[in-house]
Formats: C-alpha cells, structure tokens, sequence
C-alpha cells in the first residue's frame, strides 16, 4: 500500500499484483452500514473475494452449519472483450496502474493503461455506495481508446447470484429479468431465514450501444456491442440497489411493492447524474468527519492517516440504522468470522461511538437487550440461570453461534474443536461493562431504566450460577474456562473472567439496594422478573467468597490456576514474524497451553479496565512480566498494550506498539486483510490516541483526562461527547485547553497537578 504524505484522506495501491487482490479488496471496502462491498475488480481474477453483505441478513447453509452473513448477488461485476480478446491485467502491458480510496467522501477510484497487441486503452473506474441512500450504489466507467484506428466491445455486465461462502450457497434461484424494458431485476430469497432480496440493477451508456439480455442459473446480464473510434472514449454508469424484506424503511414486505420501490429509487435520480450523487454522499461523509475531528501534528504524517482510516471504517460498518443488528468482527469487508458479533464491539469499538455517535452506540448497546432472549436461551441450554451471553452473536435472539470445528491440528492432522462458545464466558461481563460505560458517558436515563437495569442483573444472575461452591476454602470459584488469551484452554480462575465477574455481581448488588431505597417504583417492575429479594439474599452471600487470584510476592497477578508455574520460551522468533500464528508452525495448541505463552492482553487489559484495582507499581510489574510472554497474535492486543504503557510513562514503547497497530491493516504484509478488516483494532486506534495520549478515561462512573503526548507528536486535537455537551481539547507538550463547543469559554491547565471539575464528573490532570 502506498500513502502520500501530501494526501492524508487516500489509501492508494500503485501496480496490480493477482498474488494480493485480498489486501486492496478489504482495505478499501465500501458501504454505509447498511451494505458494504469488498473493493474487487470489476473483472474477475483467480483468488478474487467478490463479497457483499447486507448486514443483519443471516442464513445457515444447513442444519450442519451454523448462521452466517450471505454473500450477495454481485452487482460490480463486468466482463470486457476487446477486439475478440479478453480483457484482463494478467494479459498484455500495465502502465500507471492506480487503485485509490477517498476516504473523505467514500469514492473508489482505479485507472491505468493497457496495452495488447495493437490494443492501447485507458480505463478509469470509479464507484461508491451512498451514505445518503442507504440502498444504493453507483459506478462509472470512462473508456478511451488510444490506438490509431477502432476497436470493437463488448461488455457482459448485470447480476450474478453464482456467488457464495466459501462454497456454501445461501440463495434459492428466484424471480429475475427486465422491469420497465430497462431495469435488471433479481428476486433471491435466503434458504433457511427466508429473507427476500430485491436486487435491480440500470446501465446508462452516452454513445448508442446494441444491446442483448441473457439469464443463466442465479445470474442475469445484458451484453452490450459496439464499435470505439481512434481517439475518442465512451462512459457507461452501472446503477445498483438491494433492499430485502427484514429492511426498516420499507412501507411493506409484500415483494411487488418492494420491486416497485426499487424501480421508482432509481427512476428518481435518473436526471442525477453521477458526480451530483457522490457529492450529496459526501455531504453526509462530511457530517461524519466535522463530529469531533481528530488532529495531530507529528513527525511521522500515517499518523493522521491512521484515524481517519480507522474512522472511515467504523462508519462503513456501523448499522446506525438499525438496532437489531451489530458490528462484525471483520464488518462488511469479508467473511472472517462469518459476520458474528463478539466482544469486540463492547470493549474495543464500543467506547468510539459512545464518546462521539452516541445515537449509534444506542443501537450497539439495545442489540445486546435485544439479545436477552438469547442469552438465556444459552444459559438454560448450559445448565445455569440468567443471561449468558454467547461467545458469537448474530440475530439477536439466536443464542450462540460459534462453530464447534476449526483448523486442523498441527500434530494429530485432525480438526480442533472450537472451545470459545463453549467456555469462553467474560463476554457476559463485558457486555454488562459495556452498557454500564454506554450509561456513564451519555447520561441516558431512558435507556437506564427501561433496558439496561434488566442486562445489569440478568447478567449477575448467570454469574451467581456459574460460580463453583469449594468446601476447603468456603470460597467460588470458575473453573474451567477460557480468558481473553485463547491459548489458555481448560483453565481456573482466570483472573479477568473471575474480577469481572465480581465486578458485574457487585454491581448488580449495589444496583438492586440503590433501586430499592430511591426508586421504588422501578424496584416492583424489576422485582416481578427477577424476585429481588431472593436474588439479593443469592448475590450476597457469594459475592465476597468469590475467589479473585491475588499478586505473588514478586506482585505478578497469576493469569489463572497454573499460568506461572509452565514452562517459559523465548517468543523472539514469533514475535518478529510477519504473520500472525507462526507459533503454530513448530506447537500444536495444547503444547502451546503447557507454556507461559499468551496470545494477547490479558491480566494487562484487567488492568486498564478496571485501573483503579492496582496501584502503578502492580502495573509495571505486571507489564513487565506478561508482555514479554505476548505474541500479539491477536489485533485486540497492541492497542491495550499501548494505552496501559502510555499509563506508565513508557511512551517510546507505547508508541511502537501504536505504529505496530496501525500497520495490521494499513502495513506492507499484504496477507494481513485477506479475510477482512479488523474491526477491533480500528476501534484500538481510536481509543490508543484518545484514551492513551489524549488521556481520557471513564473510571468508576468519573470522567478523568490525564494525557501522555508521544515524543513525536507536538499537538493533539480532538472532542468528545459527555452528557449531552461536546467538549473540545487541545493539547502540546505543556498545556492543555478545553473548552465546549459552541462556548467561547475554555479554560488552559499550563502546570502539572491541576484538576478541574465538572459537574462533579470531569476530573483533568496535568
């Protein structure tokens, strides 16, 4: 990838190579949260990903399989024949071959020349998908021909259903063909959630063009022929939406009324044109991008880049428009992870949306009340009581949907069951962390009341059964299961599983008391669900026995039961490594449990989450024995560890890890996106530069800001929401202004030790 230091709003990829098509297609996806596209060619190549989701749109393949995103009919797609010859840029000379993404206003931009023969083009692409309708998606292409004499054309261009996951097919063959003489129409439905699609396609050509439609099995096309004069050019715009029957903004799922929809969509920007529909896009890009801009001034220029980057991202897929559906761990940029929801959202992209969108951070966080049907759904299958919810989520109400078998066994050459959805169980006190830091940021008393109260103590309420009675020591405990670092299977006491545990217990204890004393009213409603009284009197006598692994003598936190006593080896090797998982080249994974390795933060994100547990010193003891025993193998690692070091004063190493971050996806490893974005480590950027150097944090209900500006940076500039009001902060090396926006008052801190309050709430250190 390259980027241009005179251009911090483009990701640009100069040359074509079929060997890395994955890295472009993700980095420089499109979509609005509703769709989003992988930026493939509009040719097609061996090894190409030609992947589009609807988000929400889940469908299992069989009983056998469990739910995932369905790849949606291509609509890109288009295939060029050229004097006879088949355009490809495997074939004949590439000169000047550009792939670019604006990242300001959405657009994929791709021109090169190409010569074969005595065939001499030029080709430039362009293409995005509104932000302002939601539904739509535009292309154009501009051809000129720059041989000395005519070329003959033909384009075979239109819909193409002969798409799938990895082999899996989602899609019945439905209804399809021509609507008004000019409209390709695609009617599939999904074969086990019976989703129906819409799909309509229009080709708007400037020159006059003969024209033929052909239909094949989950595919139509038109095919189009004409003859290109020497030194003169043609352009055609390909005018693309999908709609579906579980959409929001429909009037009616009746299917005639939604190809009627569709139709009249496209009929009503018939007189746009094609620049005029990206300019109103970019309008709401814009929106998007004047919401607390982020700016710094440092030596090195990706920096800047890097957030609007990750931004640009989280906005692509963010389903703003629909609080039934949450954020895949890979978005809608490829079929990593099937489109499931994890922690990720709560602890890692959560908190971006809760400090600057805070209306999309509502639908993130009523997804997961939505989910409670769910989530019981899980517990009660496992034997216990409450809210458990599941290592994966799509719809709401599915419970879990981790597969059970992955990748082969390095030794045994046999599959490995996936132990995640099983006994990976922290997701249920992250989901209640984040809800409770949805509340503390944004004030939203309506949500509070009317959905969060209920996670907060269905949440305790699973956790009281999950915890295991030990006689010898009248103590709880959680055996057996799986902590944030996954190369620890099968093990007690994880430390972040047990203290977030007590938190959420503790919590809920609190909660349940403050409702009964101050909001009677409230209490009786909770109380019909829950019978209050009983769970109370339950909480409480376990709460303080819960077994919570305490420092060593040397102040190391024990990650769980066994972790300090394995073997310890030296992880150079793999941590210098260019791909994630080389570990695994030489250990299967339960060799891999035997040593005191850990695939990512850990004990070290307990630390940050809940930083008012352990004193600065219980910090550094603990970064440094665990980090050194980190592959990072991970992309929610790096950005943790680089706020907590920010934390303790080691700002070079901090922002080693902040560069390591940024280049998951942004770097030269060009096998890093193949499966998609990272979604959670674009949420990390965000959070390294606010919450790391910016120094904001949300600790036990207070707003504290207590920034740490690398070596390299001289200003940092940025905003947030709290409460309903934007504050705005700039900071250098020595002072710090703030101010509200919209207020002419700011206040400038220029000595160390000052703190200033607001509302009793915001507390500032210098």
């Amino acid at each position: 990838m390259y980027y241009n230091e005179k251009n911090l709003w483009q990701v640009e990829q100069k040359g074509f190579d079929e060997r890395y098509l994955g890295k472009s297609e993700a980095t420089m996806a499109l979509g609005n949260g509703y769709f989003g596209s992988r930026s493939s060619e509009e040719e097609a190549y061996i090894g190409e990903k030609r992947d589009t989701f609807v988000a929400g749109t889940f469908n299992s393949f069989d009983e056998n399989e469990v739910t995932e995103l369905p790849n949606v009919p291509d609509m890109w797609g288009m295939e060029f024949v050229i004097n006879d010859q088949r355009f490809s840029l495997t074939q004949g000379l590439v000169r000047n071959y550009s792939k670019r993404l604006n990242l300001k206003n959405g657009e994929l931009s791709r021109e090169f020349i190409w010569e074969l023969n005595d065939i001499k083009l030029k080709f430039i692409f362009q293409r995005f998908i509104s932000k302002k309708r939601q539904h739509l998606q535009i292309s154009h292409l501009e051809l000129s021909n720059l041989t000395d004499r005519a070329v003959s054309i033909k384009i075979h261009s239109g819909i193409n259903g002969q798409v799938s996951n990895e082999g899996s097919q989602h899609f019945t063959d439905g209804e399809k063909g021509l609507m008004n003489g000019k409209f390709i129409q695609m009617m599939s439905m999904t074969t086990h959630s019976k989703i129906q699609f819409v799909q309509t396609v229009e080709h708007k050509f400037d020159i006059r063009v003969s024209e033929r439609p052909e239909t094949g099995r989950r595919a139509f096309f038109m095919n189009y022929n004409f003859e290109l004069a020497a030194d003169s050019s043609f352009t055609v715009e390909k005018r693309g939406s999908v709609y579906t029957s579980i959409d929001n903004d429909l009037e009616s799922q009746d299917l005639n009324v939604i190809r009627r929809q569709a139709v009249h969509e496209l009929e009503s920007v018939e007189k746009l044109t094609y620049q005029e529909l990206l300019s109103e896009s970019q309008l709401a890009w814009q929106q998007i991008w004047e919401k607390h801009p982020i700016k710094i001034d440092s030596e090195n220029f990706r920096d800047q880049l890097a957030i609007r980057f990750a931004k640009y991202h989280l906005h692509v897929m963010a389903p703003a428009h629909n609080e039934h559906m949450n954020i895949g761990a890979k978005g809608l940029s490829g079929e990593g992870y099937k489109g499931h929801t994890f922690w990720d959202t709560e602890v890692f992209m959560l908190p971006y949306f809760n400090f600057t969108h805070p209306e999309i951070a509502k639908n993130l966080v009523t997804y997961r009340y939505l989910g409670l049907d769910g989530a019981h759904k899980k517990a009660k299958v496992n034997g216990y009581e409450g809210a458990q919810y599941p290592w994966e989520a799509a719809n709401p109400d599915d419970g879990e949907v981790t597969p059970v078998w992955g990748a082969a066994d390095i030794v045994s050459g046999q599959s490995i069951k996936i132990w995640s959805g099983f006994i990976e169980q922290h997701i249920t006190s992250d989901v209640a962390f984040g809800i409770k830091q949805y509340i503390d940021v944004t004030g939203d008393k309506v949500f509070e009341v009317e959905k969060a109260y209920e996670i907060l103590i269905d949440t305790a309420k699973f956790w009281a059964s999950r915890l295991e009675y030990i006689q010898e020591d009248d103590s709880y405990e959680i055996r057996d299961v799986i902590g944030p670092d996954e190369y620890k299977e099968h093990v007690n006491n994880n430390a972040y599983t047990n203290y977030t545990a007590h938190w959420n217990v503790n919590f809920a204890i609190d909660l349940i008391q403050k409702l009964k004393s101050q909001k009677p009213d409230i209490y009786d409603k909770l109380d019909q669900k829950f019978n209050l009284n009983l769970l109370t009197e339950n909480l409480s006598e376990k709460v303080d026995k819960i077994f919570l692994p305490k420092a060593t003598a040397d102040g190391i936190i024990p990650q769980d039961d066994t972790y300090l006593s394995k073997k310890i080896l030296d992880l150079q090797k793999y941590r210098d490594s260019d791909g994630v998982d080389s570990l695994f080249h030489d250990y299967n994974l339960e060799q891999v449990n035997q040593m005191q390795i850990t695939k990512q933060a850990d004990v070290l994100l307990l630390m940050l989450l809940f930083e008012g547990l352990f004193d600065k010193e219980q910090k550094l003891k603990n970064f440094d024995y665990y980090e050194p025993k980190t592959t990072h193998d991970s992309s929610l690692s790096l950005s943790t560890h680089a706020i907590l070091s920010a934390d303790l004063g080691k700002l070079e190493q901090s922002y080693d890890f902040f560069n390591k971050a940024i280049n998951i996806d942004m770097g030269e490893y060009m096998k890093s996106s193949d499966a998609g974005i990272h979604a959670a480590s674009l949420g990390g950027i965000w959070q390294m530069i606010v919450f790391g150097y910016g120094g904001v944090r949300m600790i036990e209900s207070q707003l504290r800001i207590e920034p740490h500006l690398p070596k390299k940076w001289k200003v940092l500039e940025y905003g947030f929401d709290y409460h309903g009001e934007a504050i705005h902060v700039e900071l250098t090396k020595d002072k710090m202004n703030l101010s509200k926006e919209n207020n002419d008052h700011a206040i400038s801190f220029m000595n160390k030790g000052q703190k200033y309050l607001l509302k009793n709430q915001l507390t500032i250190k210098m």
